[in-house]
């Protein structure tokens, strides 16, 4: 048996298992159409108990609106504001107007495949292969899980500054409960209160859909009317001559800032994870993330018109800009105010960043991509308690255990890449010949060469973010674009494209290809570790694929995805 080895429990030589891992990872998900109504989807899990259809579409925008403003609209708007002055507003519009272009990907394919959870993962199975599935999933769950971890630390140390606040307290709290203990070999900084704030979350999420959305409806609803106070009581104090000038340091210091705040938008994609828990999925998920997303534009601007009218930008503080420009004016009851907003914005993007890590460990353990335990719905509470429990308890040790806030430069990479995944599964699934034949593995010649613009479109974005950031000449950056316009320009005119069935995204495939090309080029911003992370990731996941997944996988074993027909969406 010399050149053999053992390969899935057989035994096959090297090219074997090259050739099956190669079958393998190229797998999609089947899909099958249904025409009986616009809320017909349903889930057939192999154990029968499936997730319970309660949010309403109420319920999916205080989702999105909690997962994405956190303490960070106290925070990131005062910081930016440093850099790019009053025009910071500009940074934010910006922002948030890619933002939209990412969401209505999301929307289209949130309301053409209601019935299971997933998101982009499960996009990327049905549009693409296994493999893309897995590494995507790979990607986004290192950062929601240093994520989660670094939210619990700075909710632990807001709760610790709110208990302070009372004169018997301060002072007698020892920095390891709750702002984090000294640091030791670089690592590790102990954090009692953060595993305990966990612990207490996922016990609600465990309880139910209905529990954790009453708690996250509770707390988004009092951040909102929080905001909304601090920018009117901000409003009487604005002084007109603090705006000018408005862009002190240039467009560049706009763009910049563009750059950095497109991150605190993002979570509207946890509406496109709760789709088997929303009550009508078609209808609702595509207005539950743009109606999240609209909400998040209009409060960020609000604040940042605020703040900047009533200090001078080089003011304001680093730290807690905001509360420190209310203090100034003397209305320390609104910094008060602020800090239990920042606590109820984090409880909130925590609370759904928990609940949408489980949703996706629901969605693998299913497809057979992890452990079965993983799909086990508990009977009676209609949670995913095994995969809730799990979720928290990674999250738990690295909170109470290591210093996350050292990980944050390397985060950020797996949202920006589930964005473009969205975003090109959206024009993949619009080819005519691929729509033919949703339960095809492959993709024809034609589609494959849209396929290759869609590589060359991130590649482009990539190189010309490359050269944004390294300096060098402006004139370099006209290379990849011009690429880049005639890779889309070839998407338009060499691809048909079919009618979606729901909700559609306007101007494909020219605003997924913009989608694409400025995620990349924002992916190229972050730091060189962030790059390394990435591709260490991929070589990881891969080697987990290889080893489990591909022989304990079953595209067609969680549920048959069921997509309104063209003549029922009339």
């Amino acid at each position: 048996m010399g050149g053999r080895r053992r390969c899935g429990g057989g035994s096959f030589s090297a090219v074997d298992c090259c050739s099956k891992f190669w079958v393998s990872a190229r797998r999609a998900k089947p899909v099958c159409s249904h025409s009986s109504g616009a809320d017909a989807a349903f889930v057939r899990t192999d154990s029968g108990d499936g997730l319970v259809r309660r949010l309403s579409v109420f319920d999916l925008i205080l989702l999105g609106i909690g997962a994405s403003i956190g303490a960070g609209i106290f925070v990131v708007t005062g910081a930016v504001a440093r850099d790019a002055g009053p025009a910071v507003t500009i940074s934010f519009l910006l922002a948030g107007a890619s933002c939209i272009l990412n969401a209505l990907c999301y929307a289209e394919l949130a309301s053409r495949f209601p019935a299971v959870v997933g998101g982009a993962y499960l996009y990327a199975y049905t549009a693409f292969n296994e493999l893309t599935a897995f590494l995507v999933f790979s990607q986004l769950m290192l950062d929601y899980h240093i994520g989660a971890a670094s939210i619990a630390r700075s909710l632990a140390s807001y709760v610790v500054a709110l208990l302070e606040l009372l004169p018997s307290v301060k002072g007698h709290i020892p920095n390891w409960i709750g702002h984090g203990g000294e640091h030791f070999l670089g690592v590790f900084s102990i954090n009692a209160l953060a595993p305990i704030l966990l612990f207490l979350l996922t016990i609600v999420l465990c309880r139910g859909v209905g529990e954790s959305s009453a708690v996250n409806s509770f707390m988004t609803v009092t951040k909102v009317v929080i905001v909304i106070i601090v920018i009117i009581a901000g409003g009487f104090k604005v002084d007109v001559s603090n705006w000018s000038p408005f862009a002190p340091n240039g467009v560049e210091s706009i763009l910049t800032g563009a750059t950095v705040v497109f991150f605190a938008y993002v979570g509207f994609d946890a509406v496109a994870n709760s789709a088997e828990e929303s009550r009508k999925p078609q209808r609702d998920l595509p207005i539950g993330i743009m109606g999240s997303l609209f909400v998040c534009i209009a409060l960020y601007i609000g604040v940042c018109l605020v703040i900047t009218g009533m200090v001078p930008y080089q003011l304001l503080g680093e730290d807690a800009p905001l509360a420190s420009a209310f203090t100034s004016k003397g209305m320390k009851f609104v910094s008060i105010l602020i800090s239990i907003g920042a606590v109820a914005g984090l409880t909130t993007a925590l609370l759904v960043g928990l609940y949408v890590q489980s949703r996706l460990y629901l969605g693998l353990g299913r497809d057979g991509l992890l452990p079965l335990i993983f799909a086990k719905v508990h009977p009676k509470r209609h949670t995913p308690v095994y995969s809730q429990v799990w979720v928290g308890l990674i999250a738990g040790v690295l909170a109470g255990l290591f210093n996350v806030h050292v990980l944050s430069h390397i985060l950020s990479v797996g949202t920006l890449t589930g964005y473009s995944i969205v975003a090109a599964c959206l024009v993949t699934l619009r080819f005519e010949d691929k729509s033919a034949n949703q339960a095809s593995c492959g993709l024809s010649s034609r589609s494959m060469e849209g396929v290759i613009c869609l590589i060359t479109i991130a590649s482009c974005g990539f190189a010309a973010g490359a050269i944004y950031r390294f300096g060098v000449s402006y004139f370099f950056i006209v290379i990849p674009i011009v690429i880049a316009i005639v890779a889309s320009a070839a998407l338009f005119l060499r691809q048909a494209y079919s009618i979606p069935p729901g909700f559609s995204c306007p101007g494909v495939p020219i605003l997924p290809a913009i989608c694409i090309f400025v995620n990349i080029f924002l992916f190229a911003q972050l730091h060189i570790e962030a790059w390394v992370r990435f591709v260490i990731v991929c070589i990881l996941s891969t080697g987990i694929y290889a080893l489990y997944g591909q022989f304990h996988a079953n595209p067609s074993s969680d549920a048959l995805i069921y997509l309104r027909a063209p003549d029922a969406a009339q």
